[in-house]
């Protein structure tokens, strides 16, 4: 690459980079817009592959990604906001069974006594606060409702995310060959190289571990009502999401668990088949799902990417927290290629 170029690249970098910030605000519609049709672009190939019209594998890529989202609203969210309710309904039970069962062993080995709290008050705290909380979404829905222009802001940011990812799904494969084609001829087999190992790292990301976490939060949420579990629906919920972290869905999801199996059953036998579901769940993601559906293509170590996700979220918050693991998983690709362009430099060769 010539100076020029360099200069040129750098230039277009920050323009692009400057372009974002400042256009922040309108850019959140846009991004979904884009992941959407990333995600689709595979199943319109293979439906393209098969003869069907690239406009008509769009329409069905768009009904199916339609009939997943309205089956997890309606059935998945009201089952949870049950679950929910009823977790802290059952709060001050809970507090009651530790302090007539857990409290004397504390006091008696330790002479402490930390759930010492007045249950009468605390179940009509919560309660309070509970209606607050549905009293403060309401009154947040009523706000924007009369604001008439926040609430056309919202809805055309909505309504406009199915009709840019429509246009960027049709239209992928010409998009990407126009990008191609202003690439500097010197360096589009290094560009087009990276590039395609990007895709092939957010690809089995995107495409696979977020499908590890729906199914792994399936598993665990069917394991455990068949054992009984009250809140089956919602530690299975936790627990898929919380997998996008090497260990920790299976960490948290076991724990919360068997705590609830403890208040709920009081036996020991559900409290050994809890541990059979998260265990038979953590083999079927190490020995089935991961190498099925991801491999070792996004080359993470499991200390990265907890950093990435803590990074994330101190940098840029919950979006953070979202976006960390792509974005590490992309920058990885660049480090190895930097890391062989070392290997090869006079830097590393130390030549006489």
């Amino acid at each position: 690459m010539t100076t020029t170029q360099r200069i040129f690249t750098l230039a277009s970098t920050a323009l692009v980079l400057l372009l974002i910030y400042l256009l922040q605000p309108i850019l959140t519609p846009f991004l979904v817009a884009f992941i959407l049709a990333y995600l689709g672009d595979p199943l319109v190939d293979k439906l393209e592959a098969m003869r069907v019209g690239r406009t008509l594998g769009v329409v069905i890529v768009f009904l199916v990604f339609l009939v997943v989202a309205v089956t997890i609203f309606l059935v998945v969210v009201p089952v949870a906001l049950r679950e929910m309710a009823a977790l802290v309904a059952q709060i001050p039970t809970f507090i009651l069974y530790l302090q007539e069962v857990v409290s004397p062993i504390l006091v008696e080995r330790f002479n402490v006594d930390p759930f010492d709290i007045k249950v009468d008050e605390l179940g009509a705290s919560l309660a309070g606060n509970w209606q607050q909380a549905g009293g403060v979404a309401r009154l947040l829905i009523s706000e924007v409702t009369r604001s008439s222009l926040a609430l056309f802001a919202w809805v055309a940011n909505f309504a406009l995310i199915p009709v840019v990812a429509f246009y960027l799904l049709r239209d992928w494969d010409l998009l990407v060959r126009n990008l191609r084609e202003l690439l500097p001829r010197d360096v589009e087999a290094t560009v087009v190289s990276l590039v395609r190992e990007c895709d092939e790292v957010l690809g089995a990301f995107l495409r696979g571990q977020l499908l590890i976490m729906f199914l792994l939060g399936c598993a665990y949420a069917m394991g455990l009502m068949a054992i009984g579990v009250d809140l089956a629906v919602l530690i299975g919920m936790v627990a898929g999401l919380a997998s996008i972290v090497p260990y920790l869905g299976f960490a948290v999801g076991l724990t919360v668990a068997l705590i609830a199996g403890v208040f709920q059953f009081q036996e020991v036998m559900p409290l050994v088949w809890i541990a059979v579901v998260f265990g038979v769940g953590q083999l079927l993601e190490g020995m089935v799902l991961t190498p099925l559906l991801v491999g070792d293509r996004i080359g993470l170590h499991p200390v990265a990417v907890i950093f990435a996700v803590l990074a994330g979220g101190q940098l840029f918050g919950f979006v953070g927290v979202l976006l960390a693991l792509p974005a590490a998983a992309v920058v990885m690709v660049f480090v190895r290629y930097l890391h062989v362009q070392y290997k090869r430099s006079d830097i590393y060769e130390q030549p006489d």
